[in-house]
């Protein structure tokens, strides 16, 4: 039977990121992930904020030019309000590539990485996987991270929190043809097409991507014919797909959070631990930053055998820091009819409501994230305490 430190169920950002800090603190990492290719079942966007685009040391080829203007279109899409930046805000990334390129960092530290198998269940540090055509094996793990998604299966089976507040969201990706327009983030408030959250269309000169994302409870018409109805008449979208179109979709945690995230057999990451910012639905800034303090965590945690390292991963004091967040997220999902919509549009026009925007929208992006006592004891050797390759942060 194989043995391992650590277990990291699902190769994702989140997963990928703390596999390899771990590998660099000298533990024996295992990941594990059902797909059979990264480029598989992708679920994000990809669009990567100014702050990860400063603190992060990012692959330039696998990121799209520049986006500094926002376009925030009522119901009606009639008079957007137009935000712009003096600098690059946004960039959208090819998310096969940049997993892929943080799938090799992680082997490259020491990791190891295991497409096509399937995490079915963990007890008294035994964890069963799932292979196709090899049956059932176990690999015994001291300790075991979640980085399973949204409706993590090791959340459950650890007896943690489990995120029960979402978004549905869905959305079509296909290049464009290359011209001189200026690449342009559109944001449409319309409870018809996204009630509760918004409709996007991301046009950077390459690739263009239109979305729908929404309170379940509320997309009565579904999900897949709303993304439709909404692609037909979206802003900004002028010419036709140039090749071959994508579609992605899944459920998005928009709760916060989560309180327990962390037990003497394991803990959570990205998604799983609703490292999602309730207002944006933005995860990747959040789950990949809150990756270092969940390496040092474990790494302390394994060395000592102290449990009491553990609260250090302390999901009550992360969310804390959403707090408001929560708050705007509620009153976002209260806008239930176009009328209400257009006003609340309206109110971004005054100064007050044209700087909640920008703040909300622009200025750098990102949550903040609280570094436990331990990090720098267990940083890895010779490496920096920020910049895990393929690291990033979304909207």
């Amino acid at each position: 039977m194989r043995t391992v430190d650590v277990l990291v169920v699902g190769a994702g950002l989140a997963g990928l990121s703390t596999a390899r800090l771990l590998a660099l603190r000298g533990l024996d990492v295992m990941v594990v992930d059902r797909r059979r290719s990264l480029s598989a079942g992708i679920r994000t966007t990809g669009i990567f904020v100014r702050r990860t685009l400063d603190d992060f040391d990012l692959p330039d080829h696998l990121l799209g030019p520049g986006v500094r203007d926002v376009l925030l279109h009522p119901p009606s899409r009639r008079s957007p309000i137009h935000l712009t930046s003096d600098r690059d805000e946004f960039r959208v990334a090819d998310m096969a590539a940049v997993h892929e390129h943080a799938r090799r960092a992680a082997e490259s530290a020491g990791a190891r990485v295991l497409l096509g198998t399937r995490y079915a269940g963990t007890s008294a540090g035994l964890v069963r996987l799932e292979a196709a055509g090899q049956g059932v094996r176990e690999v015994r793990a001291r300790f075991v991270v979640g980085a399973d998604g949204a409706r993590s299966r090791v959340a459950r089976d650890l007896g943690l929190d489990v995120n029960r507040r979402f978004l549905v969201g869905a959305e079509i990706v296909h290049p464009v043809a290359p011209g001189p327009a200026v690449p342009v983030f559109h944001c449409v408030l319309d409870p018809r097409v996204a009630p509760g959250y918004l409709g996007w269309v991301v046009d950077d000169g390459r690739h263009a991507h239109v979305g729908v994302a929404g309170e379940p409870g509320a997309m009565r018409a579904g999900v897949r014919r709303l993304l439709d109805a909404f692609a037909a008449g979206a802003p900004g979208r002028d010419a036709p797909p140039t090749g071959p179109v994508e579609r992605r979709g899944g459920p998005i945690p928009v709760g916060g959070v989560l309180r327990r995230l962390a037990c003497p057999a394991g803990l959570l990451v990205g998604d799983a631990a609703g490292a999602v910012s309730p207002l944006t639905a933005g995860g990747l800034d959040p789950c990949l930053r809150m990756s270092e303090p969940a390496a040092a965590v474990i790494a302390e945690y394994l060395r000592t055998g102290d449990q009491g390292v553990l609260r250090q991963y302390d999901g009550a004091a992360l969310r804390a820091r959403f707090r408001g967040r929560l708050l705007l997220r509620r009153v976002f999902a209260g806008i239930r009819s176009p009328l209400a919509a257009e006003a609340a549009v309206a109110a971004l026009r005054s100064r007050a409501g044209r700087a909640l925007g920008a703040r909300s929208l622009l200025g750098g992006g990102g949550v903040p994230v609280v570094e436990p006592r331990c990090a720098a004891r267990t940083a890895p050797p010779g490496g920096p305490r920020r910049g895990a390759p393929g690291a990033g942060a979304g909207v």
